[in-house]
């Protein structure tokens, strides 16, 4: 257990101090816990012996979230404070970086299961397991539902356009980080380029929903207590959140994450039944499903290249990574049959 004295990115006294200034009247010294890092943003948990706080903030070198990360994070969590979406309770931000160099957030600490293995869903039944499905559909049809005017996320980002702007993003980003040369790449990105829908929704998109992001309950994994890591949230549509939740789901997203985790795992619904069960749960229609399901495969084969890229340059996120890029290939390949099938 890593504590507070030498933690990279951490400065205990500087955070007593900025919690003290934001009213928190602490019942003793604070010990702080690394509890994730690598290279996702450090979290940490801070402690006066009564009551728990989650502080995050960016990697203290590498590929450094920026400072906007941070503020998304923040923004979109206290706008989601009193609606059906659940979320941690937000106490304080530093923007600037002046108390733990770099731009934090603290929320409130939520007690709660996080289901990241395989090996963590094999201590829940069927009957559970199923609950859990139906507990993260709701919630994130309920995000969906949120009115982002309402809210205040009128300016949140800029969901005309969103569609064709992911094609572009992730096209351009294959350039900077592959590590050969794929014809399935540049016929999938050209087949999306040729395929955006015109008529594409708005809404508050998480952009990296799977059951790993949530906090579940002590008891009941059929429960969500906290939808956490917003740093991808923006506006846009929200058939993208949904279509990469579902190609999550594939066995090779393993060689991505670098682990057997839990949501590859054949005790969850397929995509076909993810895909139902949010539009029942939502009131939708799936309309160009087809295409959403080949942008996000197009998005997953270019992140497993960008880790594998960073492997072979040195900046390695974990054992294994250089292996990323072997699940890209098939994203590609599945990318196309999905495009190449009537919706």
């Amino acid at each position: 257990m890593n504590l507070s004295a030498d933690l990279p990115g951490m400065d205990v006294a500087a955070l007593t101090t900025f919690l003290t200034g934001h009213g928190i009247d602490l019942a003793g010294d604070l010990e702080v816990e690394l509890i994730a890092g690598g290279r996702s943003n450090l979290t940490f948990i801070a402690s006066d012996g009564t009551t728990k706080w989650v502080v995050r903030r960016p990697p203290t070198s590498g590929l450094t979230p920026s400072a906007h990360d941070m503020n998304r994070e923040w923004t979109v969590t206290q706008a989601l404070q009193h609606t059906a979406v659940p979320v941690a309770p937000t106490i304080a931000f530093d923007a600037d970086g002046d108390v733990l160099g770099a731009p934090c957030t603290v929320v409130g600490f939520v007690d709660g299961t996080v289901i990241r293995s395989a090996a963590d869903l094999d201590a829940f039944d069927d009957a559970t397991v199923d609950r859990n499905v139906d507990a993260l559909i709701r919630s994130l049809a309920d995000l969906h539902a949120v009115d982002h005017q309402e809210v205040g996320l009128g300016e949140f980002g800029r969901p005309e356009g969103f569609v064709a702007r992911q094609v572009k993003t992730w096209t351009r980003q294959w350039e900077i980080v592959k590590t050969r040369d794929l014809p399935d790449v540049d016929k999938l990105s050209a087949a999306l380029a040729e395929n955006i829908p015109t008529d594409s929704a708005n809404a508050i998109v998480h952009g990296d929903y799977r059951v790993d992001n949530t906090i579940l309950g002590v008891d009941d994994p059929g429960v969500v207590r906290a939808v956490v890591d917003w740093e991808m949230s923006t506006l846009g549509d929200p058939l993208t959140d949904v279509a990469l939740m579902c190609v999550y789901r594939q066995p090779i997203f393993d060689r991505v994450l670098g682990l057997s985790a839990a949501w590859t795992s054949d005790r969850y619904p397929d995509t076909d039944e993810l895909a139902q069960r949010y539009a029942v749960a939502a009131g939708v229609d799936m309309a160009h499903w087809n295409f959403y399901l080949a942008l996000a495969n197009f998005k997953l084969g270019v992140i497993g290249e960008g880790i594998a890229y960073r492997a072979l340059q040195g900046s390695s996120s974990g054992a294994g990574a250089e292996k990323a890029a072997e699940a890209t290939a098939e994203f590609m390949a599945t990318g196309l049959r999905a495009l190449q099938t009537s919706d």
